[in-house]
């Protein structure tokens, strides 16, 4: 598994104009519904919400990494979202988030597993401050994809 081929164009949405938390999450969990990776909006936003309910997905770098295992995951997949303007979030640096990775994972055996390798993974290309910066960056869905194949 490589991020590369885990990044979706379909799931891809640059300059959002969210402006809270939650909308920027409702809009890409609508993403990922659209394109077939889950069945519930709403049953998957709760799932995210209790995993936000444990402790701060802000990695800090303006980066957010929601996630949650949950029932309404049809398919493993990741929505991210390039915000245009800095939103409010919970992070380690305390700064605000432009750029939003949304895992869609189920919440079984494999579901936990591919969890874990999906954030191991993702973690591994965001602790580079340049693919960083090229992905906070990025105007358009091919721009990110680029960004988490170098």
């Amino acid at each position: 598994m490589e991020v590369k081929n885990i990044v979706d164009l379909k799931t891809i949405k640059t300059k959002m104009r969210a402006r809270t938390k939650d909308e920027a999450l409702k809009e890409l969990t609508e993403l990922l519904l659209k394109n077939e990776y889950i069945t519930d909006v709403d049953g998957f936003m709760k799932d995210i919400y209790a995993r936000e309910a444990e402790g701060q997905t802000g990695i800090g770098n303006y980066i957010a990494i929601p996630h949650g295992k949950s029932d309404f995951v049809k398919k493993i997949g990741v929505a991210i979202g390039i915000i245009e303007e800095e939103i409010p979030w919970e992070t380690l640096d305390g700064k605000g988030v432009k750029g939003i990775i949304l895992f869609a994972v189920g919440n079984d055996n494999d579901g936990a597993q591919n969890h874990l390798k999906l954030l191991s993974l993702f973690a591994r290309k965001l602790g580079n401050d340049e693919v960083v910066a090229n992905i906070l960056q990025s105007k358009k869905a091919e721009d990110v994809k680029a960004a988490f194949s170098n």
